[in-house]
């Protein structure tokens, strides 16, 4: 992003920093809530206790993520501020790499929201942007998070959920669809319910799953589906449960937070 924080890579908080600035200047810019200011600290606080890094069974993950979305007939990656915000351009990356779709899907949503990170969105690199038609629906949802694009979410097969929304997740799950949610709480409703619980910071996350997808572009078709048959949601979930509780916490922690 051109307006980045002046802040050196070599500070102990640097990504931190940077991650804070983006949502920052995501609500100045009007794709952020303000509300999404909290989701970034709780998302902070478990990335302190996953030790800021993506632990292996988070890696296993993004490479089923990967997997799921090159073998996906009609797959979709949902946008909200916060990622809008974070990782616009790793998010169009890898609506590439997989050939999917890229669909704004806002709790809080109004039109000029809804422009504002399409035109975002637009402006590093997305051709086409999904979810302002409104002509779908979810069903068993009753707020603004059940408005989709029928040629959208709502034909998807396979839809990347980033960030906590347990709701919607069990909403789309009702619906068949296979899902993959980036939500650094292992404990939350939406991993619980995920077919693939990613539970790693979305800034790792995204440009993760890309890196995997590219490498497994020409891989057959029998080789996605045994990544996809050997990941277990559960074993992941406990792992990364006990990397919260044991594990050891980044060198990082504990220094100063500007």
């Amino acid at each position: 992003m051109s307006d980045e924080v002046d802040v050196p890579e070599s500070h102990p908080r640097y990504e931190q920093l940077l991650t804070r600035h983006r949502i920052e200047a995501g609500v100045e810019k009007g794709l952020t809530h303000r509300q999404g200011l909290i989701a970034e600290g709780r998302g902070e606080a478990f990335d302190y206790l996953v030790g800021e890094r993506t632990i292996p069974s988070a890696e296993e993950a993004e490479r089923a993520a990967a997997a799921h979305l090159l073998l996906a007939d009609h797959p979709v990656l949902s946008v909200n501020g916060n990622v809008a915000a974070l990782v616009p351009e790793e998010v169009v990356e890898l609506a590439d790499a997989v050939d999917a779709d890229l669909e704004v899907n806002l709790f809080n949503r109004t039109d000029e929201r809804m422009q504002a990170i399409a035109d975002h969105l637009r402006e590093h690199g997305a051709e086409e942007v999904k979810g302002l038609d409104a002509d779908g629906r979810i069903p068993g949802l009753d707020h603004e998070r059940a408005t989709v694009d029928a040629d959208g979410i709502a034909d998807a097969d396979v839809v990347v959920v980033p960030l906590e929304d347990g709701d919607r997740a069990e909403a789309l799950g009702e619906m068949g669809k296979i899902e993959i949610v980036i939500d650094l709480n292992p404990m939350s409703r939406s991993a619980q319910v995920a077919a693939v619980p990613i539970v790693d910071n979305v800034i790792r996350a995204v440009p993760n799953i890309a890196d995997h997808a590219r490498e497994l572009r020409d891989a057959p078709e029998s080789e996605l589906r045994r990544i996809i048959e050997e990941f277990d949601a559960e074993d992941h979930l406990e792992a990364a449960e006990e990397a919260i509780r044991s594990g050891e916490l980044g060198s990082s922690i504990g220094a100063s937070k500007g």
